[in-house]
């Protein structure tokens, strides 16, 4: 299996502490939260790794993995950039990470193993982390809402209570090539404004909506944050 690390863009709540580098490669604990992605795909078994890149492209050179640039990162989101990497991911299940989390191997394995062709990892006691990070936890939440059966009823819309958030999305899943074509599918009958714009979770929701291909979601208990301010890397500190 493979993996795709999104680092396009310049992360702009982060404020100088991107002035000079990607956000992949802001410091957590004597580590950038890049080697934080690397060192959990490599433990779980994943040593081919890409990388889709924008700015400071230079930067993320040379690090053993291939890249996949998106030229237009400064215009576009999430789903474009992952769009760069499409050779990759039709032609075999691929683990997709967002470039500011980091997380243990152990979601990594989850996502692994799991058989469906579209899989999440989540974190049920989200609550916490959030109110640490925010104060009030439904500041910068979305909607998760689970089936009886473990898939995703719902994902990306912003709750009104607690009660609609069963738990948070990670920023790390996984696509297999009918997966991919899943999103593609969606894609494709959207004007190209409206996919550039269009977050992962925003997608995510489409695809539930479409009802074609159902969305796995694997809870995980382990350290793991997402890191989107020099707020939140206090927090983690």
């Amino acid at each position: 299996m493979k993996a795709i690390i999104l680092a396009a863009g310049r992360g702009s709540r982060m404020q100088a502490l991107t002035d000079d580098r990607p956000k992949c490669l802001v410091e957590l604990r004597g580590k950038t939260l890049l080697d934080w992605q690397l060192l959990a795909l490599r433990a779980a078994g994943i040593n081919e790794i890409a990388i889709v890149t924008g700015y400071k492209r230079e930067q993320l050179a040379e690090r053993g993995m291939l890249e996949f640039y998106n030229s237009r990162w400064a215009e576009t989101n999430m789903v474009t950039s992952l769009a760069c990497a499409e050779t990759w991911l039709t032609s075999e299940p691929c683990v997709v990470s967002y470039g500011d989390i980091f997380y243990e191997s152990s979601a990594v394995s989850a996502l692994m193993e799991s058989k469906a062709s579209l899989a999440v990892v989540y974190d049920d006691q989200w609550q916490a982390l959030w109110e640490k990070r925010f104060g009030d936890p439904l500041l910068d939440a979305e909607t998760f809402r689970l089936n009886p059966d473990g898939t995703l009823a719902e994902i990306g819309n912003k709750p009104q209570s607690v009660m609609e958030v069963e738990g948070q999305y990670m920023g790390l899943l996984r696509f297999t090539p009918a997966g991919w074509h899943e999103f593609v599918r969606i894609r494709s009958g959207l004007p190209r404004e409206v996919c550039d714009r269009m977050h992962m979770t925003g997608t995510l929701q489409k695809v539930i909506e479409a009802g074609q291909v159902p969305v796995a979601a694997l809870p995980y208990h382990q350290p793991w944050g997402e890191v989107d301010s020099a707020e939140d890397l206090k927090a983690y500190q």
